[in-house]
């Protein structure tokens, strides 16, 4: 259950960076607050992980997950460029996402 806590924590991730983007630096409201209520569900959900996964390997995936979903979320939904060194970079991270949850 607490990984799944984690997987979630990272999605919220994902949704503020996306919310923060659409934020305008946080000058439009709407995109501001679902930028602060994702940050804090992600925190909430991250601290309830915390109780028992190991806080090296939750931090890396949290971070993992967020990054790897904004990445992707940055070329499908702002059209970011995709490079074979981005996809092989994204791969890597994905790889030691599962070590650390095999680990």
């Amino acid at each position: 259950m607490d990984w799944l806590l984690l997987m979630m924590s990272g999605m919220f991730e994902v949704i503020w960076s996306i919310s923060m983007k659409y934020s305008d630096g946080l000058t439009r409201i709407v995109p501001s607050l679902i930028t602060l209520f994702a940050s804090i569900c992600s925190f909430i959900l991250l601290a309830q992980a915390l109780k028992t996964i190991p806080i090296g390997t939750a931090y890396a995936v949290w971070a993992g997950v967020g990054a790897v979903g904004t990445a992707i979320a940055g070329v499908l939904i702002f059209g970011e460029t995709v490079h074979l060194l981005r996809i092989m970079s994204i791969l890597l991270i994905i790889t030691g996402l599962i070590g650390l949850r095999l680990s």
